[in-house]
């Protein structure tokens, strides 16, 4: 008990310091504590989103409104117990002015208590569940839930000959998200679906992907964490479903950048809907996408990258309008914040500090011998719909 009091001790003097927007005269220095997967299977989601942060600083510099900025990278291995003592550290020990990152769900939930009571903003780059900009009135976010991916591709099924879809999704919060916005939109259309769930951890699709070719559905609908696609892609060829007429649709996690030249034929012609390519089609994209290949030989962004870039810069024009303060100013000065990212036109909505963008249909072509995301439809300044539909 004593240790705990002496924790919560500890964290409100945090709270205290950063409370007071950071304007200590002598913090010359904003920390943000970025916490990745850096190992084990989500690794890299980690590996993206540090190398487009690192990509952010080297052309923008590192110092913002007279504050030097310090980017400390934990590892946190996806493990949501070791993500939350990370936080308490970078908190309590490493003073940071911010927390960002969060490769899944778990990991950013963990944290959040952490964010509310020290008052540190805490800007999630990946992590896709609908209600976890919820979780702490400190939590921004710049990269996309799953309903925003997954009612577009409901939509476009049923606008496009398919009535009878079977869901396969990974079970934790970000498939459970996706699985509920595609039935629900796709059932609203006419059509009929079957839904599957798989372990996160360590799955096995085959038994799973057996079930969907008995039922002889129109489309299989698909969602799995980034850098799981890959595995994904290869039992469903085994299993045949490719030959057997069963189209298959997914949100952009599943012909993820970073691991979709790997995947060869199998992926040509797979529909997804997502927030970026790639091979988006802007002068700040090319510039993007050329600048972090040179930097890191040779590997292709991904949507992961883009989060922990646009995140970063985020985090560089709030303290610009704070003039280098933190805390609650910091986040006011997020809310409602707009510009042109590599994916194209984003705001962080003021009321939700979750993320308004276009969503892209894609179709995976080869494009000068390599496969990628091509994008031939946009849903412009999609919300959240979870959230949009709760303030309806």
């Amino acid at each position: 008990m004593m240790l705990r009091r002496t924790f919560v001790g500890i964290v409100s003097a945090a709270a205290l310091t950063l409370g007071l927007g950071g304007a200590v005269s002598a913090q010359e220095t904003m920390k943000v504590g970025l916490i990745l997967p850096m190992t084990g299977p989500f690794a890299s989601t980690g590996r993206q989103i540090e190398a487009a942060a690192k990509l952010y600083m080297q052309q923008n510099g590192d110092t913002v409104a007279g504050k030097k900025i310090q980017l400390i990278v934990k590892d946190d291995t996806g493990v949501a117990d070791v993500t939350k003592r990370l936080a308490q550290e970078l908190i309590v020990n490493d003073k940071v002015g911010v927390i960002a990152g969060f490769g899944l769900t778990p990991l950013a939930l963990a944290t959040a208590p952490l964010a509310t009571q020290a008052k540190v903003p805490a800007v999630v780059m990946a992590a896709a569940t609908s209600t976890i900009t919820e979780a702490s009135p400190f939590i921004v976010r710049t990269s996309g839930t799953l309903p925003q991916n997954a009612m577009p591709m409901a939509e476009w099924a049923s606008q496009n000959g398919i009535k009878k879809v079977v869901t396969l999704v990974s079970d934790y919060g970000p498939g459970i998200d996706a699985e509920k916005a595609f039935s629900g939109a796709f059932t609203k259309a006419g059509g009929q679906v079957g839904n599957l769930r798989v372990p996160l951890q360590n799955p096995d699709f085959s038994p799973f992907l057996q079930k969907v070719a008995d039922a002889k559905p129109d489309a299989l609908f698909v969602f799995v964490p980034s850098g799981v696609g890959a595995q994904f892609m290869k039992q469903f060829v085994e299993r045949g479903l490719d030959k057997g007429g069963i189209k298959l649709i997914a949100t952009g996690d599943v012909t993820d950048d970073d691991i979709l030249n790997g995947m060869g034929d199998v992926a040509l012609g797979t529909i997804t809907t997502h927030y970026y390519s790639a091979a988006h089609d802007s002068p700040e994209n090319k510039a993007f996408v050329d600048a972090f290949k040179k930097a890191n030989n040779g590997m292709r962004p991904n949507f992961m990258a883009v989060g922990g870039y646009d995140g970063m810069h985020l985090i560089y024009e709030g303290l610009k309008k704070t003039n280098g303060a933190g805390g609650q100013a910091l986040v006011d000065a997020m809310k409602g914040m707009s510009w042109t990212s590599p994916r194209g036109p984003i705001t962080i909505d003021a009321q939700t500090r979750d993320i308004i963008q276009n969503v892209y249909v894609r179709k995976v072509e080869r494009v000068n011998g390599e496969l990628y995301n091509v994008e031939f439809a946009t849903i412009e300044d999609v919300k959240d719909p979870v959230k949009a539909a709760k303030s309806n």
